[in-house]
């Protein structure tokens, strides 16, 4: 796939949970850091999961990041050796996020962002159908259906027999 040089773009990857996002921003992230590339990583704040302070992917992959609460914050933590931002769970970021990733390509950066296309019902999530709009590449990957093992592009909402029942009274 040609990827531009010498200036900054947009690139995302989007699918249900349990896909591979975090996984496949994880591997970008790694390969731009053995690259040699000053690679600066953000996550929401309130996704504390697995880790306060890692993305890390459901398979155990992990690389250090910044919680953060919203897309403003980005900017003391980027200066002007930055060459590529990763953001994950972008789908719980503020509107704004999608206005800082222009303005970070628009500075030259490769800017690579992992999140949710859509919620459990197939409505359109958070700032994610803006993102995709203005992104330079998109990739939507698929999981795995865990009854039919058919690929799966919708993540489904569990409930417990317990809150269905509270929910019924």
């Amino acid at each position: 796939m040609y990827r531009p040089v010498n200036h900054g773009y947009i690139e995302i990857v989007i699918g249900p949970m349990y896909s591979g996002k975090s996984e496949e921003l994880i591997r970008r992230l790694k390969r731009a850091k053995i690259a040699k590339q000053n690679v600066v990583v953000f996550k929401p704040l309130i996704d504390d999961r697995y880790s306060k302070e890692d993305v890390v992917s459901h398979s155990g992959y992990a690389i250090n990041a910044i919680p953060i609460k919203d897309s403003s914050e980005m900017e003391k933590y980027i200066n002007e050796d930055t060459q590529v931002v990763g953001i994950d769970e972008v789908q719980f970021f503020d509107n704004e996020v999608v206005d800082m990733a222009i303005k970070l390509a628009d500075k030259g950066i490769r800017v690579i962002a992992a999140g949710l296309d859509m919620d459990f019902k197939g409505e359109p999530f958070g700032p994610t159908p803006k993102l995709l709009a203005v992104a330079e590449f998109v990739d939507k990957i698929q999981a795995i259906c865990s009854v039919c093992g058919q690929p799966a592009t919708r993540s489904q909402r569990l409930i417990m027999v317990s809150q269905l029942s509270m929910m019924n009274r």
